[in-house]
């Protein structure tokens, strides 16, 4: 059994707290120190939308939910299915649309664009690793690159994003180009994420245009 499959402590945690992967805690310390959602509740209101590319198996799509407690309306996207076992029903409610299909396909894009404009736009998308640092690298910065194209057709101004990315020349390239479209652009690397791994997460918050 590789590393990655033996359970460790957030694989642990996340069995116990109901969500079917470790991930959640990477948005949950995004979220803690960069506000991307509101603090409580009450301060959601129908106009606070989401959306979230690479959402499989569902642990970020949950985490949004129940902050939301029936506000604000997400939309999630991804190739595979959700899982629904620890969703307790919030995966079928209406402040919930999910679209089994790919991010590159412009109908797909056109159909979730249509559901904004988004006041957060979130990405954990990730490619299937081939094991080389610059081809692993080179395609996460393809989905990140896309993520920052659904962020320019429907994030509100002054909306935030969240999106996984590699650490290598192309994460560079892209850093300068987004740079100016935000008030603030931060990366920054939740304590979740394995210590091996090039992942790490670019944070945008207060975009300046929408076009």
């Amino acid at each position: 059994m590789s590393n990655y499959e033996k359970p460790d402590f957030w694989s642990l945690r996340a069995q116990k707290e109901g969500y079917p992967a470790r991930s959640v805690y990477k948005l949950q310390e995004i979220d803690k120190k960069f506000g991307l959602l509101p603090a409580r509740p009450a301060q959601i209101n129908a106009d606070f939308r989401v959306l979230e590319l690479g959402a499989a198996p569902g642990s970020w799509s949950l985490y949004v939910l129940r902050k939301f407690s029936g506000r604000g309306f997400l939309a999630a996207c991804d190739l595979s299915p959700l899982s629904h076992r620890p969703d307790s029903g919030l995966f079928g409610g209406q402040n919930f649309f999910f679209k089994q299909a790919d991010i590159f396909v412009a109908e797909t894009r056109a159909e979730l664009t249509a559901l904004g404009p988004f006041s957060l736009i979130l990405s954990d998308a990730a490619p299937a690793t081939s094991g080389g640092r610059l081809v692993d690298a080179a395609r996460q910065a393809e989905l990140a690159e896309a993520a920052f194209l659904y962020a320019h057709a429907a994030l509100k101004r002054g909306g935030n994003v969240c999106v996984k990315i590699f650490q290598g020349a192309d994460t560079t390239d892209l850093i300068k180009e987004i740079r100016p479209l935000f008030n603030t652009l931060k990366t920054f690397k939740p304590k979740a994420c394995r210590s091996s791994s090039l992942e790490t997460y670019l944070v945008g918050v207060g975009f300046k245009t929408l076009s």
